[in-house]
């Protein structure tokens, strides 16, 4: 093809991408969005392989890895998606790298001077410490969600010192790199070293509560570092791709942090989240919560004008969302108004809850952001909370808390609440919910699956 050709059809890939980007804006037509994004790379891979004679081993990588990647994804469980997702930009950054190591090897093979000039030193050390930091730290992220490692934050004194004089030291290196007259191995392997221990230090003190900004932010880095890498290549559709990752990325960890009222550099700086703790008042008392069964939520329902669900966490665990459909019809059959109420972080990734009401085919229209639904609460009757913890707990209203400030659903001002736990342990960010123990609000204990299943034979 000629280089007038290879920018067209990169430019018409770019465009897809867009248009993917687009799509994925709403669940509705996400289906779409997804197609065109898959059009996109087809041509941008298609046009690619058009300027390389080893185009055989490129097709033979691809069927490898397609093969793997399509096993994964059939054998998947929605519960795992956010380390998939974390697995999946750990490859990119990790990909990254070595692009760089074999660009910098070879410069010649990938259309660059046989000593390579400062702008493409610049450009290689940027995509290969923010690929290095992104597989780390995505690592470290895919352990900690698929319960390999413990959420809770792991943190020692001066971890912050720590990573600020490895920072300048990583940065020293990339700088002795770039003013070296030949190829400077030793500089550029320390500096490498150095980044993918700094991206283990970031993420290790990050507690379970901000594993959404993580996954959104370790997206954002798998997308600067291929536009870092595209810029030494010299390959446009790599600078689109990745600005265009990057970018979304970015603006999805400044929702989630706005969502959950944290700066982005306490988030960064970690602390935040662990894994549970004892029931106890604030005296050292034992408080008192009112329980009740399936049967009893099902009557309650049934005769109720109107029911928000709330899902949670231990809804996707549980696999309990066609459950919830089912309910959800035998209620709507009934004459009762049914909604779902969706918190920005609800679930360990963006969108948790979106795609697993989606996968169960729940209308769209009866899935409403915090925002849309939150003034709806006080006129509701019965509010169904499945699994969630802390985007349902009312001490986000109470100054000097951890979470103070941070927006929730507000269930507590239905007249009714009735929430489904396997027990009564805190949620991520460690903090026991004075919601379980008010007047109004009924406990029922066991899997949601299962006690929904109850519901709907009530029913």
């Amino acid at each position: 093809m000629s280089a007038n050709m290879v920018a067209l059809a990169y430019l018409v890939a770019s465009v897809f991408f867009i248009l993917a980007l687009k799509g994925l804006s709403s669940p509705e037509s996400a289906r779409r969005g997804n197609m065109f994004g898959i059009v996109g790379m087809i041509i941008a891979v298609a046009t690619t392989m058009t300027l390389t004679e080893n185009w055989m081993l490129i097709i033979g990588c691809i069927a490898i890895g397609g093969v793997i990647g399509t096993l994964i994804a059939k054998r998947v469980q929605m519960t795992a998606m956010p380390e998939l997702v974390a697995f999946m930009h750990s490859l990119v950054g990790l990909a990254a790298v070595f692009i760089a190591i074999a660009a910098i090897n070879n410069p010649v093979s990938f259309g660059l001077p046989a000593v390579l000039p400062a702008g493409s030193k610049l450009e290689l050390f940027l995509g290969t410490f923010i690929g290095a930091m992104t597989w780390s730290g995505s690592v470290i992220a895919f352990l900690k969600l698929s319960g390999r490692m413990s959420g809770t934050p792991i943190v020692f004194s001066g971890q912050h010192m720590l990573n600020l004089l490895l920072a300048i030291v990583m940065i020293g290196f990339g700088l002795w790199f770039f003013f070296s007259e030949t190829t400077n191995w030793t500089a550029f392997i320390a500096m490498t070293a150095i980044a993918f221990l700094l991206g283990f230090l970031i993420i290790i003190p990050i507690g379970g509560a901000d594993m959404p900004v993580v996954i959104s932010m370790l997206n954002s880095y798998s997308g600067w570092a291929a536009a870092g890498i595209g810029f030494s290549l010299g390959n446009p559709m790599l600078i689109i791709a990745g600005s265009l990752v990057g970018s979304s990325g970015a603006i999805l960890s400044y929702i989630m942090c706005k969502a959950m009222n944290r700066p982005f550099l306490s988030v960064i700086l970690g602390g935040f989240g662990s894994d549970g703790g004892a029931v106890v008042a604030d005296d050292g008392a034992q408080k008192t919560y009112r329980s009740g069964s399936a049967d009893d939520a099902a009557f309650l329902m049934g005769n109720a004008d109107s029911v928000i669900i709330i899902p949670g966490y231990g809804l996707a665990v549980a696999r309990a969302q066609h459950a919830v459909k089912e309910l959800a019809e035998m209620l709507h059959e009934k004459g009762v108004n049914v909604r779902f109420a969706i918190h920005p972080v609800a679930g360990r990734m963006p969108g948790h809850m979106n795609v697993l009401l989606a996968e169960a085919e729940i209308p769209y229209e009866q899935v409403l952001e915090m925002d849309e639904i939150n003034s709806d609460f006080s006129n509701t009757d019965v509010v169904l909370v499945l699994g969630a913890n802390d985007v349902v707990n009312p001490a986000a209203n109470v100054q000097g808390s951890p979470i103070y400030g941070m927006p929730i659903l507000e269930a507590h001002k239905a007249r009714t609440v009735m929430v489904v736990k396997r027990s009564m342990g805190v949620g991520y960010a460690g903090l026991d919910n004075d919601l379980f123990y008010m007047d109004k609000t009924m406990m029922i204990f066991g899997d949601a699956k299962k006690v929904v299943e109850s519901m709907v034979k009530a029913l």
